[in-house]
């Protein structure tokens, strides 16, 4: 007895040693976190400081030197990931752990999506650019040459190594990782600038405005006095603008992955007792009809508003905004109540929060709080221009009446996700009372608990559980129409003039070209994590 009490004494050191050491091992790795975060620093300032640049300095930076920068940063970003496929995963095969939440299928297949349509507005950039190479550099066929081979090696990147928690070469992989994020966030900036300015020509700026903005789109795609060599150049040009919503989100979900991974260097996850939530297509019928409904509906206004905001008939134009906004009312007012309606289930809901720390999880809820504020200070500065002029018309009552439903509905929103994302899954709580008790003596308060067990597991599905699901799919449904519509040029913030008169044109523009990709990274990001509160219902 004497000895296997010794033995035991003995492992239980050899663990406490491991541990302390790998305690000690991770703190010594914080020399690369500083290092790591030193660079991820100055690439996003000098990135943001050569973006704006050449969007409003025509002289002495231009769009080549930009895209020269880019194309620098995209070829480092690749030589270090080739550089973590051959030697650092090699090495790294018999340590490596992977955290189960990191990279779920879904956001892989929403990467894998995005960067298809990204790749397709690369094409049409190089097919334009080619029309300019005879009187302009061909620095501007290069660029979408290097990020479609960027893209199509960043998208296996990370489909293979999202989950990743790396033990050795730790300082390297921090430091590649958050070369990757910067760079995708200067991709970025790069695209919600050249996208924000081609978006601002509307019909109510002067004719000094006018010319400026001209001026600053030449000088940000291809040179005033240069001609396209083939017809096909303004076809080409067109389509690729309405591409660029794809490209803003796959950087978006590329810096967020990139995060997560960069979050596990070093971590010891054990994953052996993770359980998986089960998908029962069947479950849900009401919110996604009525989701289908919302969404068949505003595409339909959306479109009528897209052909007649650009007429020049005033009283057309005044139309197409009030059907622009009431839609939106509508949709927004909608998702206020079904949201409402789940904080109260949660509310009666008796699963407990789940306490673990999860660099993934954490992302989420920083990311769906952090993109709200875009939407956010659009609405407040709507909110103070209309109510200050006086509301005077049909048109300021209803911009004031969405932009206060979009800033309760926003509330209403992340407090739901939030919420759902730190609750335990109800699988794991069936499972959990299922074990317990089948080891316990029959009695009756055991029975009782093997019943609810019993609806609860599939016989008939508990109220709240379906009632959460419905709702998921319905908000999910609705933020999709509600990224559509300002993703495709949906800019009532110029149609409707009375921002524009209360803060004057240049302040109202930064705001909502400030604003409205945190908005739309927003919407997108909310369907995302709307998902996985569905998954753990």
């Amino acid at each position: 007895m004497e000895n296997i009490q010794h033995l035991h004494d003995m492992e239980v050191t050899r663990e406490y040693v491991h541990h302390v050491g790998a305690v000690a091992e991770r703190a010594h790795h914080g020399g690369g976190w500083l290092l790591s975060g030193i660079v991820c620093i100055n690439v996003l300032i000098l990135g943001c400081a050569l973006v704006s640049s050449s969007a409003f300095n025509s002289v002495s930076v231009t769009a080549v030197h930009r895209q020269v920068f880019l194309i620098v940063l995209l070829t480092l970003t690749m030589l270090w990931m080739l550089f973590y496929t051959a030697v650092t995963h090699r090495k790294n095969k018999d340590l490596m752990t992977q955290d189960s939440h990191a990279g779920p299928v879904w956001l892989r297949a929403g990467l894998v999506l995005f960067g298809l349509l990204s790749l397709l507005m690369d094409i049409f950039k190089m097919a334009n650019y080619i029309g300019y190479v005879h009187c302009d550099s061909a620095v501007k066929v290069a660029f979408p040459a290097v990020q479609a081979v960027f893209l199509l090696t960043q998208t296996y990147f990370l489909w293979v190594h999202a989950k990743d928690c790396v033990q050795l070469h730790a300082n390297v992989t921090r430091c590649g990782l958050m070369l990757m994020l910067s760079t995708n966030l200067v991709v970025w900036m790069a695209t919600v600038t050249e996208e924000s300015i081609h978006q601002m020509d509307t019909p109510y700026l002067n004719a000094t405005s006018k010319g400026r903005l001209h001026e600053l789109t030449n000088t940000y795609d291809q040179g005033v006095n240069c001609s396209c060599s083939h017809s096909a150049c303004s076809t080409f040009k067109e389509a690729f603008y309405y591409l660029y919503p794809f490209n803003i989100e796959y950087s978006l979900f590329a810096s967020a992955m990139a995060y997560v991974m960069w979050k596990n260097v070093g971590r010891l996850v054990d994953d052996k007792g993770q359980r998986r939530a089960k998908f029962h297509r069947k479950e849900v019928l009401a919110g996604p009809v009525l989701g289908l409904l919302l969404v068949a509906v505003g595409l339909v206004t959306f479109v009528v508003y897209e052909v007649e905001i650009t007429l020049e008939d005033q009283a057309v134009r005044r139309s197409a905004l009030l059907i622009h906004f009431v839609m939106n009312i509508v949709i927004v007012s909608l998702m206020c109540v079904f949201t409402a309606a789940g904080c109260v289930i949660y509310r009666l809901d008796r699963r407990q929060h789940v306490s673990e720390k999860n660099p993934a999880r954490s992302l989420d809820v920083q990311l769906l709080v952090g993109a709200s504020m875009g939407q956010l200070i659009i609405s407040y500065f709507s909110i103070v221009a209309v109510a200050a002029t006086g509301a005077q018309d049909r048109l300021d009552a209803l911009n004031l009446s969405w932009a206060v439903l979009m800033v309760l509905q926003l509330c209403l929103q992340n407090y739901f996700i939030i919420e759902g994302l730190h609750r335990e899954p109800f699988h794991i709580m069936q499972e959990d009372a299922q074990h317990t008790n089948a080891r316990t003596e029959v009695s009756e308060v055991a029975k009782r608990q093997k019943s609810t067990c019993r609806l609860m597991a599939g016989v008939r599905p508990n109220w709240k559980r379906k009632m959460l699901k419905e709702l998921c799919a319905f908000l999910m449904l609705t933020n999709i129409m509600l990224w559509i519509m300002p993703a495709f040029g949906a800019r009532p913030q110029f149609d409707h003039t009375v921002e524009i008169k209360f803060y004057k044109f240049t302040m109202w523009t930064a705001v909502v070209n400030i604003g409205l990709p945190f908005g739309i990274f927003y919407r997108m990001h909310s369907v995302a994590s709307l998902f996985e509160v569905y998954i753990l219902s």
